[in-house]
């Protein structure tokens, strides 16, 4: 690899940093929503569910990010947020939320696929290697 030059991401390299991004979206809206409809007997917990919120985004967004420009450090934070989102969609399972689970359910599975796709290992482990002199 040349010193300067980025490795372009493969498709599902690009479909799981699409996805990071929706999570970060949607996260984005539930801290909006949160904070809307907080009451005067709820505010603190309102706030910092708001705050967690953003800041869980932001960091999502980031690894989308990376994930667009192909840099390594971005897959262990999205597997591992992908991991936490089938186990919430475990805990959804069941009566009026079985719907969130299966919308957690794919998002999550197809995010853990286009990370995992040996294309996609392939890309961000040449983004490893050092410049060659």
């Amino acid at each position: 690899m040349t010193s300067g030059a980025r490795t372009h991401p493969p498709v599902p390299l690009l479909g799981a940093a699409t996805l990071v991004a929706l999570q970060a979206l949607a996260l984005v809206v539930l801290g909006v929503v949160e904070v809307v409809s907080a009451d005067s007997e709820r505010v603190a917990l309102a706030v910092t569910t708001t705050l967690f919120f953003v800041l869980l985004a932001a960091g999502l967004a980031a690894c989308a990010r990376g994930l667009v420009q192909v840099s390594s450090w971005a897959r262990g934070p999205v597997v591992a947020a992908e991991l936490i989102g089938l186990l919430l969609a475990y805990s959804f399972w069941g009566g009026g939320t079985t719907p969130v689970a299966l919308a957690l359910l794919a998002v999550s599975a197809l995010t853990l696929v286009g990370v995992l796709h040996p294309a996609s290992t392939q890309a961000l482990a040449a983004g490893d290697e050092p410049d060659e002199l």
